[in-house]
């Protein structure tokens, strides 16, 4: 690794480890298709409560960022890069499941990690 790619790395790492806000109408679990060879995102509905965390609607019960979760998401999209994703979520679908800038920057982000590993193989892990 340069000192370049090492320095970059570390602010995206201390970034990543900031405080942010939920979006109300919902998140993303990001994925990568190879035999299709499709960025994927499922869309969740949430709720967030007077703590600030994200709530299933259905059961009430708080959603842990990490660990597994077995929810049924309500859409699928798909692309097949990173600018066909972002369209199609932010611009074609109404009404907008994404209602916050830095959530809407965060996807574009994602997507054209997720396209970078598409096209080289490399293994996607969604920040």
């Amino acid at each position: 690794m340069t000192l370049l790619t090492t320095n970059l790395t570390a602010i995206d790492n201390e970034l990543s480890n900031r405080d942010i806000a939920l979006d109300p109408q919902g998140y993303f679990i990001i994925y990568v298709d190879r035999a299709d060879g499709l960025i994927c995102a499922k869309h969740y509905t949430n709720i967030i409560d007077d703590r600030g965390l994200a709530v299933d609607p259905e059961t009430g019960k708080v959603i842990p960022a990490k660990g597994k979760v077995t929810r049924t998401n309500t859409t699928l999209y798909v692309g097949r890069t990173a600018k066909e994703l972002c369209v199609k979520i932010l611009e074609q679908t109404e009404p907008s499941p994404v209602s916050m800038l830095d959530h809407a920057a965060y996807l574009g982000r994602e997507f054209v990690r997720a396209e970078i590993a598409l096209l080289s193989g490399a293994e996607y892990i969604q920040d």
